[in-house]
């Protein structure tokens, strides 16, 4: 089952949940859609389940408009963030509820519900009921229950926001081998970022009710098209500097700037992620910054070190434990920072530190070989 969604756009009185919202879903794909709460991910779900209806736009089911269809002609599995299982009905009642409310032949719904719970991994729990049963348990009956019906798309809305850190990790690699099995049609929303990149074959970013980017997780997460983008998707460092000459100073370090849409006095953004930089005690490149070590965290296999520059911009930069036990660092100590690969934009900061008018420049540092060797 393919999905396309065309210029959706819904708003609830005065807030716009939806602005041209254009998303396509080849058949059997598993697609997140990513972002912070209140960027539209939810309503767009909600929309495709035929729960809500757009204000404008098209939904197409493998080339037929369903735009206006009721939730229950789309044969759509539903998994809710908090399960909504029946706590009166035992975990193979709960399963099969949707095939007894089709008045499905008993014999049937015994044998799906066996099916079922032999993927969910549960066998020998069909006669417990809910509160008997541990949150990953009972997100994977929620599943099962969806899935019993045979639908032709399956959503999830948030399904592991209600677990602890631990069963969540252990969930989302169950459900990307369970795909791997059904291969149905899924769209999951979430806001957590390592859960997208990790489950998901493609991932749609949202904010402000737009869809801002989307590609594989690793397209995303190695080409972000906007400084959102760039800074919602794990750690980064955000720096700005002023166009000079061709070349941009941040922090005392000097960067070439290629031939772009910019002229002399404009203001770039540049984004790093914490993992690419490396402190130095010497300078050893002109792309070095100069900063100042505040606080270290030598926990776990990396270290982070927090750092201000002589800009008076905070930085973070990790390193290895080996790393960190050669340069002995300590809090008040002047250091130089090498920043690996860097993405500038234009724009500015504003009060509130949110990056506008995100046009991409595209750029790597010239230098980034040799930095990657020092």
């Amino acid at each position: 089952m393919s999905i396309l969604i065309k210029d959706l756009s819904k708003s609830f009185g005065s807030f716009s949940a939806l602005d041209k919202v254009s998303v396509e879903i080849p058949d059997g794909e598993l697609l997140a859609l990513l972002g912070p709460s209140g960027s539209g991910k939810t309503t767009l779900l909600r929309i495709i389940a035929g729960l809500e209806i757009a204000d404008a736009g098209t939904v197409l089911y493998n080339d037929e408009d369903i735009t206006h269809r009721p939730a229950r002609d789309r044969k759509v599995g539903f998994v809710f963030q908090h399960y909504a299982l029946f706590r009166h009905m035992t975990v193979a009642e709960n399963i099969g509820y949707g095939l007894k409310v089709r008045k499905t032949r008993k014999a049937k719904i015994r044998e799906r519900v066996s099916e079922l719970l032999q993927l969910i991994r549960l066998e020998g729990l069909e006669s417990r009921y809910p509160n008997q049963l541990s949150g990953g348990q009972r997100q994977r009956v929620a599943l099962a229950r969806a899935l019993a019906a045979q639908p032709r798309v399956l959503l999830l809305d948030e399904p592991f926001g209600a677990l602890d850190a631990k069963v969540r990790q252990e969930l989302r690699h169950w459900l990307r081998r369970l795909h791997d099995e059904i291969h149905v049609t899924s769209i999951f929303v979430t806001h957590d970022q390592e859960e997208a990149l990790e489950v998901a074959d493609r991932v749609v970013i949202m904010n402000h009710g737009k869809a801002i980017q989307s590609g594989t997780p690793v397209e995303v997460y190695n080409d972000p098209a906007t400084p959102f983008v760039y800074d919602f998707l794990g750690d980064s460092n955000r720096l700005s500097g002023n166009i000079s000459g061709g070349k941009i100073e941040i922090a005392g370090g000097i960067f070439d700037v290629p031939a772009g849409d910019w002229k002399d006095g404009d203001t770039l953004l540049a984004y790093t992620r914490p993992h690419l930089m490396m402190v130095h005690r010497t300078k050893v490149s002109p792309v070095c910054l100069n900063a100042t070590v505040r606080k270290l965290y030598p926990v776990g296999p990396l270290v982070r070190v927090e750092l201000t520059t002589d800009a008076g911009d905070t930085l973070v930069v990790k390193i290895t434990q080996p790393r960190h036990q050669a340069l002995n660092l300590q809090p008040g100590e002047a250091v130089f920072v090498t920043p690996g690969e860097m993405a500038f934009f234009h724009g500015k900061i504003t009060a509130t530190s949110i990056p506008i008018d995100g046009k991409r420049l595209d750029l790597f540092l010239g230098q980034k070989a040799q930095l990657s060797s020092s």
